[in-house]
């Protein structure tokens, strides 16, 4: 097996593996990470050419439990209903998994400073994993994020850029700053190797559920990058013939920011946004959009989109029932949840899986 390469689904291009290279020069889509010559049926090895790099970068990510919840499941009528704990990862969400390999190969390349765009928890674990790998981080944020997680950025040394207006514009602020001073875009929406830490989530609930996979995992989805991940895991593992039918992947959105949601469903224009307490799928124009939407489909999917009161109740709900305090984008999942099993999406007798990935005490809402 050859080290890792890059990768254009659409126009199947192979590039060397660089930090700086975060589209297709042909088509301009967003990458892939490849092992030519892996044969993924000789053992389940989710990151044969990148784990050897995580040593100096690794603060014990992924790994996270998954673990029943009877009361809510009873309550929608679920006969089996689990939650995996994402928001046990090393800051508080599940964007550590990406983080470790994008500064694992960073380091490996000799990169010294980051940019990174997020309205949160994204900039909260480059700001960490910099630090561990002796790099210097510049975090865009929005100026309406949650001050915990700006805290939290400043704690690990990073230097915050505060950034007026929509999200997007922190984006562009960002993706400036970088070109300006020739640094490299870490960017969790765009670089192929996130996606490369996301999909170890795939692995390891084939592991923990001993290859009893969840039939339907309904995700709160922004950029997509779980999402997108788990497919990447998935499709893998049935690559390797280690499972037959890859999960149903569900897409969550606020119904104040739908553009997910509004594609899948075919509704014509972009949906109008307004804010919403689910601060990390606060996304109005998600980079990977075609991508994610082709994604739900090809597993048998669907998208729904929940009401800002729901979000909150179902926090709330999560944490007085189950004693899982989550943060409102993961409660959104939830939400998502009650309206696809009252509609009959999902099946009383299928087992299902939410992903908390984020930590209540980082967005109290």
């Amino acid at each position: 097996m050859t080290g890792p390469a890059l990768r254009c689904a659409q126009c199947a291009i192979s590039l060397h593996s660089d930090m700086t290279t975060l589209a297709c020069p042909e088509c301009a889509r967003p990458l892939e990470v490849d092992y030519p010559g892996h044969d993924y049926g000789s053992a389940v090895s989710p990151m044969p050419a990148t784990r050897q790099y995580l040593d100096a970068t690794t603060l014990g990510e992924g790994n996270t439990p998954i673990v029943s919840l009877p009361s809510i499941g009873s309550q929608l009528g679920l006969e089996s209903l689990g939650a995996k704990l994402e928001y046990i990862n090393p800051t508080g969400s599940f964007k550590d998994r990406g983080t470790a390999v994008v500064l694992a190969m960073a380091l490996q390349q000799g990169v010294s400073e980051v940019v990174e765009d997020s309205s949160g928890n994204a900039g909260a674990s480059v700001s960490a994993y910099a630090g561990r790998a002796g790099m210097e981080a510049h975090i865009f944020a929005p100026s309406s994020a949650p001050q915990a997680k700006l805290r939290q950025i400043v704690a690990y040394g990073a230097q915050v850029h505060s950034i007026p207006g929509p999200r997007e514009a922190t984006t562009a602020a960002a993706v400036d700053y970088a070109t300006e001073h020739s640094l490299v875009y870490a960017s969790h929406v765009l670089s192929p190797y996130f996606v490369e830490g996301t999909k170890l989530f795939a692995y390891e609930v084939f592991r923990q559920t001993a290859g009893h996979l969840p039939q339907d995992i309904i995700m709160p989805v922004g950029n997509g990058s779980l999402l997108l991940g788990a497919l990447k895991g998935f499709t893998e593992l049935k690559r390797g013939g280690h499972i037959a039918e890859i999960p149903r992947l569900h897409a969550v959105q606020a119904r104040n920011v739908m553009p997910i949601a509004a594609a899948y469903w075919g509704l014509d224009g972009t949906p109008p946004t307004a804010g919403t307490v689910a601060g990390g799928i606060a996304v109005g124009t998600p980079a990977r959009l075609e991508e994610i939407v082709a994604a739900i489909k090809t597993t048998g999917g669907t998208a729904t989109a929940v009401e800002e009161n729901d979000i909150l109740t179902w926090r709330d709900t999560l944490a007085q029932t189950e004693g899982v305090y989550a943060e409102p984008t993961s409660a959104a999942a939830f939400a998502g949840l009650a309206r696809l099993a009252e509609k009959g999406i999902i099946q009383p007798d299928a087992s299902v899986l939410v992903p908390i990935t984020g930590f209540g005490l980082k967005d109290t809402g």
